[in-house]
């Protein structure tokens, strides 16, 4: 198996759970070109262990005691820009993907996915290319750009009005009541909403309004 331009490639593991990179270890002991260097559980000591290990490769969790993962991958792309970081989580959010990646991140992959989806994501951070777990939606993830300081900037300050008084069940009717505008006022912030969150019916919007909350 070929990864772009890398003959090897030598990887650091960042995980509060060992079995994460006892697993990671016999996942990919078949690849002579992938070599696990290291293993960190606190994300404190990240950045000093890169310093020693220097990575091709880091395999980043979200969840980490010390410092946070999306704070630890600020972190090191000041020093190594060039660097590969995956973010491998159980977090199963287009939100936390979407932070991943605008911090630095190469590519989201869940800890769940099948090792195809592994190899997947270190061929294509490899080659250059972002990589999202097939598992999220993936037009969301790009929908969601500007939006992962939980204020949800890249909407206005009446669609988020309006997608609350959506996300209670309330009509076009009564919303527009409440926030004394047009009735077709209200339809229209419905449809900018509906694009914006890449959502085909209210079900839709519903959904990803409470996942952006989350």
């Amino acid at each position: 198996m070929t990864f772009g331009q890398y003959k090897s490639i030598s990887i650091l593991v960042v995980d509060d759970h060992s079995l994460i990179f006892d697993g990671l270890r016999s996942c990919l002991a078949p690849y002579s070109e992938l070599e696990l260097v290291g293993f960190v559980e606190d994300g404190l000591a990240v950045y000093e262990q890169c310093l020693k290990l220097k990575p091709d490769l880091v395999f980043m969790d979200l969840k980490l005691p010390g410092m946070s993962g999306f704070d630890v991958i600020r972190q090191l792309r000041q020093r190594w820009p060039e660097m590969m970081i995956i973010m491998l989580t159980a977090t199963v959010e287009e939100k936390s993907a979407r932070e991943a990646l605008d911090v630095g991140a190469n590519g989201y992959v869940l800890k769940n996915s099948p090792k195809s989806t592994l190899l997947a994501a270190i061929k294509s951070v490899c080659k250059g290319k972002t990589f999202i777990d097939s598992s999220l939606d993936e037009q969301q993830v790009e929908a969601l750009i500007g939006a992962v300081d939980g204020d949800m900037p890249m909407l206005t300050p009446r669609e988020q009005q309006v997608l609350k008084l959506i996300c209670e069940g309330r009509r076009n009717r009564d919303i527009a009541e409440d926030l004394v505008i047009g009735l077709k006022t209200v339809e229209t912030h419905r449809m900018n909403l509906m694009r914006k969150l890449n959502a085909h019916n209210v079900a839709e919007l519903i959904h990803w309004a409470q996942r952006l909350a989350g």
